[in-house]
């Protein structure tokens, strides 16, 4: 089976400090979303789309997009505020771009294949990819799940999908935007409350058919006649994937992924994603390399 892994890179990482999807974590200074693609690879996808801005496209490519394209087929499309359905027009004042919804919209031209949904910047483990890829051969969309006690950081907080699922099948997902290491989400008022490590959450790896498109299309119009004014209004692509499962058009499999994800949310998580990383190549994951 053909299957396209879709990489999210066009976001600045602003608690981060910088373009952390290009932050030499590896040994040989790899990138996170290295590990990513082979870990796609070897679940068997082959063929990997990253979305990017324009503004960084020559900085990507060569710091990143050369070494990948010696190991699997790549393209590359740009997310731009500009880059809206026929009859919308971007208002003169917007800089923050539209969101993962549209992120993963500007690719439709590229993609007829299943495909996967992953974040640039969050290192996932081979399981997902493995669990996706092969939700995929069934035909359904899909995503895998990972248990909070394994996404949060010591150093500060952290945004997380908090899902619902029943039969096997995903319900909702609640945005949750404050969780600590501690697995505590903070509110508003300042309030906490305690959830179990155990819970399941999204970390936006997706399994797609070539379908999702037309709905993502679809929701996105919605979008836009509701909030193209609002300066700081984002087309998630949870969004999408709420009201198809809410309206009965689509049903979501949830997998569990036991991996332990690891990200660069601030400056002080990089030491232990390097670790990390280094003592799965010493392990003998990555022969690649």
């Amino acid at each position: 089976m053909d299957a396209t892994l879709i990489v999210m890179a066009a976001g600045m990482g602003s608690r981060f400090g910088g373009l952390k999807q290009m932050e030499p974590i590896g040994p040989g200074g790899e990138a996170i979303l290295d590990f990513s693609v082979l870990d796609a690879k070897k679940a068997g996808f082959n063929k990997v789309v990253f979305v990017i801005k324009e503004a960084i496209a020559e900085d990507f490519i060569n710091l990143v997009g050369k070494r990948i394209e010696k190991k699997i087929a790549v393209e590359y499309v740009y997310q731009e505020t500009n880059k809206l359905p026929e009859g919308y027009t971007c208002p003169a004042e917007r800089t923050k771009p539209w969101g993962t919804g549209h992120a993963i919209l500007m690719c439709k031209d590229v993609v007829n294949t299943p495909f996967a949904v992953i974040n640039a910047d969050d290192f996932y483990g081979p399981g997902g990819f493995e669990k996706i890829f092969n939700g995929l051969k069934n035909g359904n969309w899909c995503m895998a799940g990972y248990l909070l006690k394994n996404t949060v950081t010591e150093n500060g907080y952290v945004s997380r999908g908090v899902c619902s699922a029943r039969d096997g099948k995903l319900v909702s997902i609640e945005e949750t935007p404050k969780i600590w290491g501690d697995c505590r989400s903070e509110n508003a008022d300042g309030s906490f409350n305690q959830l179990s490590p155990d819970t399941v959450v999204s970390m936006n790896l997706w399994g797609f058919t070539p379908d999702a498109f037309d709905y993502l299309d679809r929701e996105f119009k919605k979008f836009l006649d509701e909030k193209i004014n609002t300066p700081g209004a984002e087309f998630y692509l949870p969004f999408m994937v709420d009201t198809v499962i809410a309206s009965g058009e689509k049903s979501v499999d949830v997998y569990v992924a036991e991996d332990k994800w690891y990200g660069v949310t601030y400056k002080e998580d990089k030491q232990t994603v390097v670790d990390a990383v280094k003592a799965l190549v010493d392990k003998g994951l990555y022969p690649e390399l």
